[in-house]
């Protein structure tokens, strides 16, 4: 059976801190509405392809994911303002595909495997401000129902996804956390925290599974 972070990875993608050209202006229940049935239907369709070639698969994460992604603002939200103020802009941009490329590799074959089940994105709310919440529902391999909320800021006119919370777990706080706690553990050593994101994010995934379990 599926953990439940694993059976909600769909919804997990629109978090993902991918680099991308600004995407088409809508409202932020539209943005993600549009990309999850865009991304399920491309990936219906190209399954077995991209099983054999996980670039492609990657590329199309890139072009369908990415436009909806606050990727400067999620990444220094995980840093804090404590460590991103004093990081280059080639550290954040390292940062930003470490922790992208990380993300896929972990989680890229549960996407795989998903077969929609069933996603239902709930009713618009109120979005007259600069910042709005949009709720869906995916069902998981075990008939389970998982909730998911996005929580989304207006950007230049558009709809960027900065956070999510899958099932009660809020991935922002989730890496937030453990950023932390490997600069700690590098001694505030920003390069060397980097360099090993993509263990940092294994380590998360672990710890986030056995509690689903």
């Amino acid at each position: 059976m599926m953990s439940t972070l694993r059976s909600a990875f769909l919804a997990l993608l629109a978090a993902l801190p991918l680099l991308a050209m600004a995407a088409p202006g809508g409202t932020a229940h539209d943005v993600v509405q549009k990309t999850t049935d865009e991304l399920l239907a491309d990936l219906s369709a190209n399954r077995e392809q991209y099983r054999s070639n996980p670039n492609a698969f990657y590329d199309a994460l890139n072009r369908i994911v990415g436009p909806v992604v606050d990727a400067d603002g999620i990444s220094r939200s995980i840093m804090t303002v404590k460590y991103s103020r004093e990081a280059t802009p080639e550290q954040m941009t390292r940062f930003q595909n470490t922790f992208k490329r990380s993300l896929m590799e972990f989680y890229g074959k549960a996407l795989l495997e998903y077969n929609n089940q069933g996603i239902t994105v709930d009713p618009p709310k109120d979005e007259s401000g600069d910042r709005a919440a949009v709720s869906m529902q995916v069902k998981g391999t075990n008939g389970a129902v998982y909730p998911v909320s996005y929580t989304l800021v207006r950007i230049n006119g558009e709809w960027k996804v900065r956070n999510v919370t899958v099932n009660g777990i809020n991935l922002g706080k989730l890496f937030r956390d453990q950023f932390a706690d490997a600069m700690q553990r590098n001694d505030n050593d920003l390069d060397k925290t980097i360099d090993g994101w993509a263990g940092e994010v294994a380590k998360a995934k672990q710890e986030t599974e056995k509690d689903a379990q």
